[in-house]
């Protein structure tokens, strides 16, 4: 997520930098007010870590990119557009939304689309980062509204998110997949595995009859426990309304 916003935060740098100047790098233009001179190496400490940031600089007059404070400012809303980003594709409406916002000016289709695909690299990393020791892992899934060709689909959200030995929290993994079905959940298992998912002493879910398939023909010796919270909710449904 760092890795995501940083890489957001130097593109808007740059546009704004060009905006100062009235020109682009390495653009021939009388309408030019100025040089850029490259960058300086500024660090920030935020929620999700130090990001490593270069502020754009210019030859003359002064010039300090008023996004940069923006962008760390709306750091939260910023982490919930790219884990929205994340599930659903990396919209290049989204990203012009918050650029946007942090510059306070239009940003041109190819500007957006540059930085949409430095995006999207960054997500794959994170997608095929490998794993290793988890001892406990939490599986569930959430249904959310996704574009499909041209139509708008209710979608299964899978997750795993597991507990490393000194007890932090880690999301592995999210796949979106038409429904629970054993095909889907099986599938999700195995690339977290690929991954090299081991050491699991635990694992918790719901009852879901795809999941508990699939959970025993790729994890068939590892413990299970049903989520505390679905096991309550059972008892409820089984009761009257009133009494």
């Amino acid at each position: 997520m760092g890795a995501a916003i940083q890489i957001l935060l130097n593109h808007a740098m740059r546009l704004e930098r060009e905006r100062h100047l009235n020109a682009s790098s390495y653009e021939r233009s009388e309408n030019r007010q100025g040089y850029a001179n490259g960058y300086k190496s500024k660090t920030v400490k935020t929620r999700v870590g130090c990001l490593d940031l270069n502020v754009p600089q210019v030859r003359e007059g002064d010039f300090y990119p008023s996004c940069l404070e923006k962008g760390i400012r709306s750091e939260r809303a910023l982490r919930i557009s790219l884990a929205e980003m994340y599930v659903q594709g990396v919209s290049t409406r989204k990203v012009s939304a918050i650029i946007e916002e942090m510059c306070g000016f239009t940003v041109t289709s190819s500007q957006v689309s540059r930085a949409a695909a430095d995006l999207d690299k960054e997500f794959e990393v994170w997608r095929n980062r490998p794993l290793g020791k988890y001892l406990y892992v939490f599986f569930d899934a959430r249904y959310e509204s996704i574009r499909q060709a041209g139509c708008v689909v209710d979608c299964a959200v899978l997750t795993a998110i597991g507990v490393t030995e000194d007890c932090r929290r880690e999301v592995l993994g999210v796949s979106v997949a038409l429904s629970e079905a054993e095909v889907h959940w099986r599938e999700f298992f195995k690339s977290l595995q690929n991954r090299g998912l081991e050491g699991v002493e635990l694992m918790i879910s719901d009852d879901h009859a795809g999941m508990k398939a699939a959970r025993k023909a790729v994890f068939p010796g590892i413990p299970w426990q049903r989520c505390q919270f679905h096991l309550q909710q059972t008892p409820r449904l089984m009761c009257p309304g009133k009494i």
